[in-house]
């Protein structure tokens, strides 16, 4: 069972992207383009990386005392996306790229995401090129980005600290001026920095000749002092080996140690590490400190790894979706073959009759039913937040702008909703195995493992909720909130006038309604700590309602489609998701509505 037909639709019958061609930077490609890359990615995912989804798992990346080693599949793998062009496929032609639209090359790497989520496929290393494509000088694009984009290079991005997880106004790592010609460095104005970097995936390897390491660092102020808060803190392209202006190394090592591996739960094929930077192991031109060279302004790194890091938000939103589809592949091949139970009829179980195929039963299929809303939804949800990329980059100023706009709104919810919903599509695709699923006979309970990490990758719910509620809706005196809501209600005008979809449309409108008196009801006392008490269950009900739309808009591709098994089961995911899930929603916004502080106050000597 492929995941390509699922793709295509969403792709061109309901996104339309092979229109894009109209447009001037893709004027180049058509239809047959978009396809010979899928058609590729696709290969090399079903032979680099799907048949060593366990290998990678089961032999962990290992420090021998000098180096990182990793199994030879991760190697081959490595190679052949980066021979694929895959780093650079949506970059100018003038630097090597292939002009993609942003929305075939995330429906590309949902294939690699698939086969082997913990092999990787370069979304870090794309991100950090494309952050310094936004805010780097010239020089550092050449030297850095561009190597990154061909192969050449690995890039990561380094926010957390031991003491300091997702708070990053307590980041302690400091940078300071390198001598007298520091600023005068071709490569950016050049610092010393020392600090500790704590949950660094990809951060020690030998795939690369380098790795691009991004940093975030405070730069003492007049009086000596770091300063206080996000606002002190910069950004810093940190080589692990050091470079010259042509980009070639130049046999010095940077002084960046791996101070140890993290072993999780799941993604275990990618090494995940801490890395101390600037403690004297490996010495730099006689003395300690890694040397860093700013990215744009000083104080403003933290609004330049933004770049990178809702880039990376949706990266870790289209991986979790692509483990809770590949958890739904496999529990329903499973489910098709596996023999168990009778069916009931009036007079009860006849012993006598042969056994039925699990699928038969009624609670199987709502299983089944459950994982296939989830995953197929929230591909629809992270193609269409990628086909807005491709408007904010190159639709008309105003259709861009509101592009910009609602992904600013959608991308808690990208990032989230996949990795909270697709999650539990894994647990069901483990039951829907029985005994089974928990053993490593079958890959159900890798997807689960390696799933898991991404409810905390790139902030947790409770980091997401905050921003929806406490900035996003708000952002622009609501005018995302309200452009989100204008696209709801026309899907919703338009599923009115088919009597098979007009109830569910008007569930929706209810539901769209229920949101937004919530949000104002939240609110109320303009204090935030009434309102995002609850931020949480916000977002989970914002999240509903949006998967809500998204499957109605499907829906409505799909009611277009001549009459086939894949229409039938489209529709059927719908009315699942209208009938079972969209009606928790208003457990969710009772106590956003209430502003109740049940969790908020209580003491922590009650626990």
């Amino acid at each position: 069972m492929s995941v390509r037909p699922t793709v295509d639709f969403l792709l061109y019958d309901w996104l339309s992207v092979d229109s894009l061609n109209q447009r001037e930077r893709f004027a180049d490609h058509s239809r047959e383009t978009f396809d010979a890359v899928l058609d590729t990615c696709e290969r090399i995912a079903r032979e680099k990386y799907a048949p060593f989804n366990r290998l990678v798992d089961t032999q962990e990346p290992h420090f021998d005392g000098e180096k990182v080693i990793l199994p030879q599949a991760t190697h081959d793998a490595q190679k052949a996306y980066a021979d694929s062009g895959m780093l650079s496929a949506a970059q100018d032609y003038e630097i090597g790229g292939m002009q993609l639209p942003y929305s075939v090359e995330a429906a590309a790497n949902a294939f690699f995401a698939m086969a082997s989520v913990s092999i990787g496929s370069g979304m870090l290393t794309t991100g950090n090129a494309n952050l310094l494509m936004a805010h780097g000088t010239d020089m550092q694009k050449r030297v850095f980005a561009l190597n990154e984009f061909n192969g050449r290079f690995s890039g990561t991005m380094c926010l957390s600290e031991p003491q300091a997880g997702s708070s990053l106004s307590d980041v302690a790592t400091r940078a300071v001026p390198d001598g007298a010609d520091s600023e005068a460095d071709p490569l950016g104005p050049r610092y010393r920095l020392k600090g500790n970097k704590m949950w660094i995936s990809a951060g020690e390897h030998e795939l690369t000749e380098n790795i691009v390491h991004l940093v975030l660092a405070k730069i003492p102020g007049p009086d000596g002092k770091p300063v206080p808060g996000v606002k002190g803190i910069s950004l810093f392209i940190v080589p692990k080996k050091l470079v010259d202006t042509d980009g070639q190394l130049t046999g010095e090592r940077n002084d960046v140690a791996l101070a140890g591996l993290n072993h999780k739960c799941g993604w275990r094929g990618t090494t995940n590490t801490l890395l101390n930077f600037g403690e004297g192991k490996y010495p730099v031109r006689g003395d300690a400190g890694a040397i860093g060279y700013l990215v744009g302004r000083p104080g403003e790194g933290l609004k330049c790894m933004f770049h990178m890091m809702n880039e990376a938000r949706i990266g870790v939103g289209m991986a979790a979706t692509m483990l809770g589809m590949a958890g739904y592949h496999a529990s329903l091949d499973y489910a098709k073959n596996r023999p168990q139970g009778r069916p009931m009829g009036p007079a009860g179980k006849d012993p006598a009759q042969p056994q039925v195929r699990i699928i038969e039963h009624a609670d199987v299929k709502r299983m089944l039913l459950a994982q296939k809303s989830y995953a197929e939804g929230a591909l629809a949800l992270e193609l269409y937040c990628a086909r807005l990329v491709d408007e904010q980059h190159t639709g008309a100023p105003e259709a861009a702008d509101d592009a910009r706009l609602l992904l600013e709104v959608l991308t808690p919810i990208a990032k989230s909703w996949p990795s909270e919903w697709c999650l539990e599509a894994n647990s069901l695709a483990i039951q829907v195995h029985g005994g089974y699923g928990y053993t490593r006979d079958f890959p159900v309970e890798q997807y689960w493992r390696d799933n898991r990490l991404n409810m905390i990758h790139e902030g947790t719910h409770g980091i997401q909720g905050m921003d929806l509620l406490g900035r996003k809706v708000l952002m622009e005196n609501g005018k995302g909130l309200q452009l989100l809501a204008d696209r709801i209600n026309a899907t919703i005008q338009r599923a009115i006038q088919v009597p098979e979809l007009a109830a569910h449309a008007n569930a929706l409108g209810k539901a769209l309604q229920d949101v937004g008196a919530a949000t104002k009801a939240a609110w109320a006392t303009g204090n935030p700590t009434d309102a995002l008490a609850n931020a949480v269950p916000y977002l989970q009900a914002f999240g509903h309602t949006v998967l809500a739309w998204i499957w109605l808009d499907v829906a409505l591709a799909a009611q277009a489609q001549p009459d086939s098994h894949a229409r039938t089961g489209r529709l059927a995911a719908m009315r699942f998701f209208f009938h079972y899930e969209l009606p928790k929603i208003g457990a969710w916004l009772q106590v956003v509505r209430d502003r109740d502080l049940t969790c908020a106050s209580l003491p922590e000597d009650a626990f």
